[in-house]
């Protein structure tokens, strides 16, 4: 399941975002890709410990957290630090999957990484290539998405990103932990969380939106790993 969330930043916080990233220092991507990721990866990205990349994942996570189509498409139990990366000169990232386990840092503790999320901070226009392909079991599906745009998708894709042949590509991305693991399952009570949204607004007092809940929390109930 590929879920498009327009507008979880608007264009002057994308401005403000994009002012301070484009000052910052940047590293090499390859120091964070598995080992066969590496071989496929061109980019730069903003360290983990650097104090730009803390104050600006949390900042994400705070509007995550306040984003219903968000909490509905990824079911989030834990969401890991989100990173941000930029690509210039033919910069790309190849075929690849994305870890299925990452530690998080400080704790001890590790994430699996169940969805994937890229959120875009460039303008289609503002570059061209860089396009993320993603490639699961609903067929292939490409984006190109408007700055301040997040795409979520299941972390157990093949994807990549194409080649950028002018311009800069910023994005952010990060790593969630769902409580529902299985992509299929979670699809479904994606499916089933929206039908009980439009019954409740076509039809507010409809006997059958209490069923329909009941059965939603029953289904996650059975689901969940927590």
């Amino acid at each position: 399941m590929v879920i498009e969330i327009p507008d979880l930043f608007d264009s002057a916080e994308v401005r403000e975002i994009r002012s301070a990233l484009g000052a910052a220092d940047w590293a090499d991507g390859r120091a964070t890709a598995g080992h066969r990721a590496a071989k496929v990866k061109e980019n730069e990205q903003l360290p983990l410990d650097h104090p730009l990349a803390k104050q600006l994942a949390e900042r994400v996570l705070a509007r995550l957290a306040q984003t219903p189509l968000f909490i509905a498409a990824a079911l989030p139990a834990r969401v890991l630090q989100p990173r941000f990366s930029r690509y210039d000169g033919r910069g790309h990232y190849g075929n690849h999957v994305d870890n299925a386990i990452f530690p998080i840092p400080g704790t001890g503790e590790h994430l699996r990484s169940d969805v994937s999320s890229t959120l875009f901070l460039s303008d289609p226009e503002e570059y061209d290539g860089g396009e993320l392909v993603i490639e699961d079991m609903f067929g292939t599906h490409t984006a190109k998405l408007p700055a301040g745009s997040l795409i979520v998708y299941p972390g157990s894709s093949l994807h990549r990103v194409m080649p950028v042949t002018r311009g800069v590509r910023f994005v952010s991305f990060f790593w969630t932990q769902s409580f529902v693991a299985s992509p299929e399952k979670r699809r479904l009570m994606f499916e089933l969380d929206g039908a009980i949204q439009s019954v409740a607004t076509d039809h507010p007092e409809h006997a059958s939106i209490d069923t329909l809940t009941q059965v939603y929390h029953n289904l996650l109930r059975q689901w969940s790993a927590t």
